[in-house]
């Protein structure tokens, strides 16, 4: 699992309690501190809002009509929608924005209706702007249906949408709006697009703009029915939302169930990206609902009900023949249908028929009444006149507001939101005094359905908003009707009929019965004061207007009338200059505040320091005085720098050295060549090495805590990643401060090549000079063969030889009294238990005198001390052999060799045939030559080994019937002759002993040990291979690697 993000290197601290005197601001406390100064860098703006909504019933040459009635206004019948018809009320209550200009030149409906064709607009000819149009308008938000044919059944399957489809849309609005107008968001859903444009001036100041649809067709997730959303953020203040959506179709119950169900998904399953602002995230992402506006438009196919459709279409086109001139086409065919026999129709709801069912002298003296009238736009041509006393009180029934609010009071939408079923949370519209909007003839201006089904008009395309203010209040009634349900439950549940406390009295059964009875007038009452004050969710004080709600009439290539509503939008934005200059102040009051109580450290890197052998020139001072730099460091060489950390803040500090984070991995495991000492302060591992680096201590003020850093590399693998480039002795350490920053301090040494870790390979091409003289080549392996053998190798033992000879004649001239070290550890001067300096630090210094020499191509001893006693030098050249053979990669006898002779080893124990040591000698050489430099620095090994242990014990005359042949073997690898590579020669006598030596039992059982003893240490640092995991095959497996060194230091001719 990755760590949390809180223990990331830089990152900031956890929050803490407010309460505590050590409380320190994060980034979301600056936040909330330059937004509570808001007022000082938001300015208020003004810009209008235009929603256009139209389902183009995937028509050919739709796109043709699109600029001129959505960006430009046009196509505007303002007598059929409502522009210049207003209530006995409101005589005089145009709205400024809506153009009632002169429109006498205006192409006529009929002349308009003969040339309407796909290859053109239909758009009336020299018609004018009727609404706010080019660039009065800052947001154009368009909401088109039905753009492909989602009757088709691959349509409404099809996982994904065709963003070709949108391409003709995108064009159609772009060359009609104003140059400078920029897309700022889009999303389609299968035959539903949405496409929001911005001015120049507005469109910098949209952001965290997030897009998303839903579909709730077939399956209840297909996308022939659902809705495009986008949520864009206004100013960095004001989040609008806009939901282009086509609910299910239908007349039947059921369909009206499916359309709230539709609503209710969009809405449920609606999410946006969270909301970013001045660099900050919010955590979460929003839904509908979180704006401050929102606008809800489409098609939402809600109907007339409990009406006839036929009925309602002969209404209707009283009012839209007017709008032809005698003997035109569609008005022939108008009063060809209106001349049809039918049945009158009754637009009062169920109560008025109760109270006019008792007067029927009253309705039939109207009926009469109305039948003697010829104005053929009174509703009585139709014999519609069943209309009572209250309703011609309440309006003139005779105009078209008062035919459209009679039919409203059956429109389904209004009873959804009135019975709470859908679009009850604060969801309005504007007064509609447009004709319905659906089903037209294709090409008509007023010609509803005339086909054979005759689909009854209906309002289907509808513009809804809400602001965060109507959904407050919303929630506040919902919440209070509540209550008072469950109050009138607990005293029923108590057997009270009546609470004489109560203000009203609450009947379940007849909630909302009045707010259906007439559902136009709680719009306007309750909802409707325009440019009402909006608090958004940020504080910001906003307005929003309603100027115009209208339809499109003379649009005629679908069978739908499009849809605008123009909104006046009054907001707070921020300007990015004053703000910056806010967040600056604000900053430096909270730095100011968070320096006097958040804890801090100084960290002081002391450059002096043991700078190891002190025989390598002087390095310079690093460039950086933050930098903890170590110098030049080899294998095995030990260097320390000191770091001091000061408390220089006023309350104390818990600091700790964290693990960097390694990506992926989690945390690391820290750099195995660095060490972390800790002295002084208050904590766990004080004055010692501690386990890890994640130790915490607590500095007080004014004190200091010092720590030590060492650098030693001791792994092999990790020297031969250094040799080879492939790692550098560099790192940061991450002080943690808790509560307070993270300080960073880089740590770097400069690896010097070195000669251990390496392959007989690279070796043997290592330069006269030493490794050291190529510290920046490619690789060893490109350069040429120089030596036979590794010649760090042949010095190690060249040396060795001759220290043992001198050290015997220095003891047997100065410590005849004293047992040698020979004579008591079989393994000298191999064995570290045998050595006379049991100083491990003494012992590590000279050791790295003998490496420095080795990889600078020195004598091995040049650069050892006076002091050092040749005992003192052998042993410490004979642990550098040691270390040197076990860090060889490849080792003397590579591990493809080794498998071989073990596998002759193996077949010889099973056969049970019996070999001399000769034989055995010889076999083995011959498996060695396939690798003839290894097999050449086995010869110089085993040979050096071998004389040696003739030195140390030598063997009796007995035990050698024929004296072993000891010819001089060449010490110099570039001239081992090619004779020698099958020839091995045989433990000499000891130089100090008579080849007449009488036979000693014990010093035969003495050499045995020699013999043993040095077959297990350079056995186990010669041979590479694996070794069985099973302890009893791996004894076996040891005792073989060891035999073989065995069998060239014995010196009998039987083995």
């Amino acid at each position: 699992m990755p760590p949390p993000p809180s223990s990331f290197p830089g990152s900031f601290p956890e929050p803490v309690d407010s309460t505590s005197p050590s409380t320190v601001s994060n980034h979301h406390s600056l936040t909330e501190a330059v937004r509570a100064r808001r007022a000082e860098y938001t300015r208020t703006r003004t810009t209008r809002i235009k929603i256009g909504t139209w389902n183009v019933a995937a028509l050919h040459g739709t796109e043709r009509d699109l600029g001129g009635w959505f960006v430009d206004g046009k196509g505007v019948a303002e007598a059929l929608a409502g522009l210049n018809v207003h209530s006995a009320e409101e005589p005089h209550s145009s709205h400024p924005r809506e153009r009632l200009s002169d429109q006498s030149d205006r192409e006529s409906v009929g002349h308009q209706e003969s040339r309407a064709t796909k290859k053109a607009s239909t758009i009336p000819r020299n018609d004018h702007a009727s609404v706010a149009q080019g660039d009065e308008i800052g947001i154009y938000a368009l909401g088109l249906q039905e753009v492909v044919d989602i009757g088709w059944t691959t349509e409404s399957l099809r996982p994904f949408s065709d963003p070709t489809v949108s391409h003709k849309w995108r064009k159609a609005v772009s060359n009609a709006l104003p140059p400078g107008y920029a897309l700022v968001a889009e999303q389609q859903l299968t035959g539903i697009l949405l496409l929001i444009y911005a001015s120049p001036a507005i469109a910098p100041t949209i952001s965290s703009v997030s897009t998303t649809h839903v579909g709730t067709g077939l399956l209840g997730y297909m996308g022939n029915k659902g809705g495009a959303v986008a949520r864009i953020l206004l100013g960095e203040t004001t989040r609008l939302v806009f939901i282009n959506c086509h609910l299910a179709a239908g007349v039947e119950k059921g369909a009206l169930e499916r359309r709230n169900w539709d609503a209710a998904q969009i809405l449920s399953r609606t999410r946006f990206d969270p909301v970013e602002r001045g660099g900050v995230v919010e955590d979460t992402g929003e839904g509908i609902g979180d704006e401050d506006f929102a606008w809800w438009f489409g098609d939402l196919n809600y109907r007339l009900e409990d009406i006839p459709g036929d009925e309602v279409r002969r209404l209707l086109m009283l009012h839209t023949r007017n709008e032809y001139d005698i003997g035109e086409r569609s008005e022939r065919k108008i009063e060809q249908e209106l001349s049809q026999p039918h049945k009158p129709i009754d637009l009062r709801d169920e109560e008025s028929k109760a109270r006019s069912s008792s007067d029927g002298q009253h309705a039939s003296s109207a009926r009469r009444s109305t039948e003697q009238k010829s104005d053929r736009s009174s509703l009585s041509s139709s014999g519609l006149s069943s209309h009572t006393d209250d309703m011609r009180l309440k309006s003139d029934p005779e105009t078209l507001a008062m035919t459209i609010s009679s039919l409203l009071q059956h429109d389904q939408l209004y009873a959804q939101q009135a019975a709470r079923k859908a679009f009850h949370e604060g969801w309005r519209e504007g007064e509609v005094r447009f004709l319905p909007t659906y089903k037209y003839d294709v090409g008509s201006v007023g010609m509803f359905d005339s086909g054979e089904k005759k689909r009854g008009p209906s309002w289907c395309d509808r513009i809804l908003y809400r602001t965060r203010s109507d959904r407050l209040r919303s929630e506040s009634k919902a919440a209070g009707e509540a209550e008072a349900k469950k109050r009138d439950a607990e005293m029923k549940a108590r057997g009270v009929d009546q609470d004489d406390d109560l203000l009203y009295d609450y009947d379940p059964e007849t909630d909302g019965a009045e707010e259906i009875e007439d559902h136009t007038d709680h719009v306007k009452d309750e909802h409707a004061s325009n440019g009402d004050l909006v608090v958004t969710e940020d504080g910001f004080e906003d307005r929003l207007e309603l100027e115009v709600y209208a339809s499109h009439q003379r649009v005629l290539s679908s069978d739908h009338k499009p849809l605008t509503a123009v909104f006046k939008l009054t907001y707070d934005a921020v300007v990015p200059e004053l703000r910056a200059q806010v967040h600056q102040d604000v900053a430096r009051e909270l730095d100011k505040v968070e320096n006097e109580s958040r804890p801090d450290v100084t960290i002081v890197v002391d450059h002096h320091g043991d700078d190891g052998l002190g025989v390598r020139e002087a390095h310079s001072h690093p460039s950086s005085p933050d930098t903890v730099d170590f110098g030049q460091a080899s294998y095995r060489e030990e260097k320390t720098r000191g770091v001091t950390i000061a408390n220089t803040s006023r309350v104390p500090a818990r600091v700790t050295f964290v693990e960097q984070p390694c990506p992926g991995e989690g945390t690391s495991k820290g750099d195995p060549w660095l060490d972390v000492r800790y002295e002084g302060g208050d904590g766990p591992g004080r004055g010692a090495k501690p386990d890890s680096h994640d130790q915490q201590h607590t500095i007080e003020p004014g004190e200091a805590l010092n720590v030590v850093l060492n650098l030693k590399v001791a792994d092999i693998s990790l020297v031969k990643d250094l040799n080879e480039g492939r790692e550098q002795l560099q790192t940061v350490l991450v002080l943690r401060v808790e509560q307070g920053r993270d300080h960073f301090l880089p740590v770097k040494g400069n690896w010097l090549p070195s000669s251990f870790g390496r392959t007989v390979e690279e070796l043997i091409r290592v330069p006269e000079a030493g490794v050291r003289s190529l510290p920046h080549s490619p690789g060893l392996d490109q350069l040429d063969v120089r030596w036979s053998a590794p010649r760090e190798l042949l010095k190690l033992t060249e040396a060795i030889e001759q220290l043992v000879e001198r050290v015997m004649a220095e003891w047997g001239m100065t410590n005849q009294e004293n047992h040698a070290p020979w004579e008591k550890f079989p393994g000298w001067p191999f064995d570290e238990l045998s050595w006379s300096t049991k100083d491990s630090q003494i012992r590590d210094i000279r050791r790295l005198y003998v490496h420095e020499a080795l990889d600078a191509g020195k004598p091995v001893l040049s650069l050892l001390p006076d002091e050092a006693t040749s005992l003192e030098r052998l042993e410490i050249l004979s642990g550098v052999l040691v270390d040197f053979l076990s860090s060889m990669r490849d080792g003397i006898i590579p591990e493809a060799i080794w498998a071989e002779i073990e596998r002759r080893l193996i077949a010889l124990d099973k056969s049970r045939q019996s070999q001399s040591a000769e034989e055995e000698r010889t076999w083995i050489l011959d498996v060695l030559s396939a690798v003839p430099h290894h097999h050449i620095s086995f010869i110089f090994l085993t040979t050096m080994l071998a004389r040696v242990a003739g030195d140390i014990a030598p063997l009796p005359v007995s035990s050698s019937p024929n004296p072993p042949h000891s010819p001089s073997t060449p010490r110099k690898s570039t001239d081992l002759p090619s004779s020698s590579m099958n020839h091995f020669p045989h433990r000499p006598r000891g130089k100090s002993q008579s080849l007449n030596q009488p036979t000693d039992p014990n010093l035969a059982r003495h050499g045995e040990a020699v013999e043993k003893a040095y077959a297990a240490i350079f056995g186990d640092v010669m041979v590479r291979g694996g070794l069985p995991a099973r302890a009893k095959e791996r004894l076996v497996a040891v005792g073989r690697r060891r035999g073989i060194i065995e069998v060239f230091l014995r010196g009998r001719d039987g083995g």
